[in-house]
């Protein structure tokens, strides 16, 4: 080799080692300032985080744990019948008024009236058992669609069955 390259080798492996040594640096003082600098928490990130790490269960043990268990299971079904739709009322008439009353009113989708000829009829063909299942399952026929739980839900079945009774009772 020629002594300008091994000059050249030289100094261009200073500059590499140079610029190496202040990358290096930058990335260090970098990697501070990151560990400096406060972020504000998404509440939406720390939702599902303290969704994830919340308990599954919880243990009842004695005396206390049988009174707490009893407390738990009444925030329970509260919380269950806070879910119920219309309150959890067996009133056939109110769940009628605020949610059947759309299509057997009108007929819409071929929905049976409340009279003789509509609700009445399909009594007389197919029996009480039979429309409170359609109504709790839903229904497709060539006539139209019954939705299940007439499209909301939120119904249980015992006021799904009052309501059907109740329009069985209306179209007499």
């Amino acid at each position: 080799m020629r002594n300008y390259d091994l000059d050249f080798l030289k100094r261009f492996s200073m500059v590499i080692a140079f610029l190496s040594t202040l990358t290096l640096c930058l990335i260090l003082f970098a990697y501070y300032l990151n560990g400096k600098a406060k972020r504000d928490v998404d509440p939406g990130v720390q939702q599902r985080v303290l969704a994830r790490i919340a308990p599954v269960g919880q243990v009842y043990a004695g005396a206390t744990g049988a009174a707490a268990q009893a407390e738990a299971l009444k925030a329970a079904a509260a919380a269950a019948t806070a879910s119920v739709a219309y309150g959890g009322t067996m009133d056939g008439s109110v769940v009628f008024g605020n949610l059947c009353t759309g299509c057997h009113t009108s007929g819409a989708g071929g929905a049976p009236k409340l009279d003789a000829a509509g609700i009445g009829a399909r009594v007389a063909t197919q029996g009480l058992d039979m429309l409170i299942t359609n109504a709790i399952t839903g229904y497709t026929g060539s006539a139209g669609v019954m939705p299940a739980k007439g499209g909301n839900p939120a119904l249980t079945d015992d006021q799904v069955k009052a309501t059907v009774e109740w329009m069985v009772a209306q179209s007499k």
